[in-house]
């Protein structure tokens, strides 16, 4: 029996000591490898592309000959305006990358040795630097899409007393804050993640995030009946079985998507939900499109990603207006 690839040497090509290790010059030389690789490594002007920039001598900026603009390595990316030097977010993108269900912002908090709305800002920088890398649309002529929707969030606490608890069916007794997140996974392909309150209210959008020509795979739940008018469609009855032959449907991949997500929130985070559901969501689809990809390669997709995405609206200055 061949061995899994995860448990392969190949799947381990990155090391968390060696990024620790790191000094602070060899930290900057591998962010600028990165970020200005078009270059050899070498910084040009991100506001003009003046090829020959000055370097200061009492910080690590640069100086535009041409048209005077000081940036460093990480201006204009998503760490623009950091704090803490460049080993720590370094070290902190491959201890994030390295967890399969995700990574907490408490114990990343604990891992650097930084408050914990540092942490928590810098782990959703991550999560906007993998969402970057997705993609607009899935499947295509000849290819195969499996759809699911998986509820989270709008927990109610039972009462203690049996007489005194409520049913939860009902919608007079639920908070409102249920969401779905509704999963398009294309068969040895990418993911595509999107909210909305009802599963039933994701298919208008299903077109949009599904190319013509691809074939639908959903369960048993009559609101997919719609998409049959647009796309092939076929089923799975889950209370029959949950893959039945070549012939039928199947949401297998669907559902792997959401045992991660699930056990990210049970196991990792314990609350997902809120306005930042999109945000993990997207994480956890990541992870599963990159599983079969050694770390080290995860690790410099994150970087190339984060340095290539302009400045954050969302995380920069985040605790200074919502705090």
């Amino acid at each position: 029996m061949s061995q899994h690839f995860l448990l392969s040497a190949k799947a381990r090509s990155l090391s968390l000591s060696a990024v620790a290790r790191l000094s602070d010059e060899e930290a900057l030389e591998t962010f600028k490898a990165i970020r200005w690789a078009p270059n050899d490594g070498k910084p040009y002007c991100s506001k003009c592309g003046g090829l020959a920039p000055y370097a200061r001598k009492a910080k690590p900026l640069w100086e535009c000959r041409e048209c005077g603009h000081v940036f460093s390595v990480t201006s204009g990316t998503l760490f623009a305006s950091r704090k803490l030097p460049i080993r720590d977010y370094l070290l902190a993108i491959a201890i994030f990358v390295n967890g399969a269900k995700g990574h907490s912002a408490l114990q990343l908090s604990r891992d650097l040795d930084c408050q914990y709305k540092t942490a928590f800002v810098m782990a959703h920088k991550i999560r906007e630097a993998m969402a970057a890398e997705g993609v607009e649309r899935v499947g295509g002529e000849g290819k195969t899409v499996e759809i699911d929707g998986g509820y989270f969030g709008g927990y109610v606490k039972p009462a203690n007393h049996k007489e005194n608890r409520r049913d939860l069916r009902k919608a007079k007794n639920q908070t409102g804050k249920r969401q779905v997140v509704v999963v398009m996974r294309e068969r040895e392909g990418r993911s595509k993640t999107a909210i909305f309150k009802t599963e039933a209210k994701s298919i208008p959008a299903i077109p949009q995030h599904v190319a013509e020509g691809s074939e639908i795979h959903a369960d048993e739940a009559s609101h997919w009946d719609i998409l049959q008018a647009r796309l092939p469609v076929k089923r799975i009855n889950h209370s029959q079985s949950y893959s039945d032959g070549e012939g039928e449907g199947c949401t297998n991949q669907a559902e792997s998507f959401f045992s991660r997500l699930r056990r990210a929130e049970i196991g990792v985070h314990h609350h997902v939900a809120g306005p930042y559901l999109a945000a993990y969501a997207s994480e956890m689809a990541w992870r599963e499109d990159h599983r079969r990809i050694a770390n080290g390669e995860q690790f410099r997709m994150t970087i190339n990603s984060a340095l290539k995405q302009p400045k954050s609206r969302l995380w920069c200055g985040y605790w200074q207006r919502k705090a």
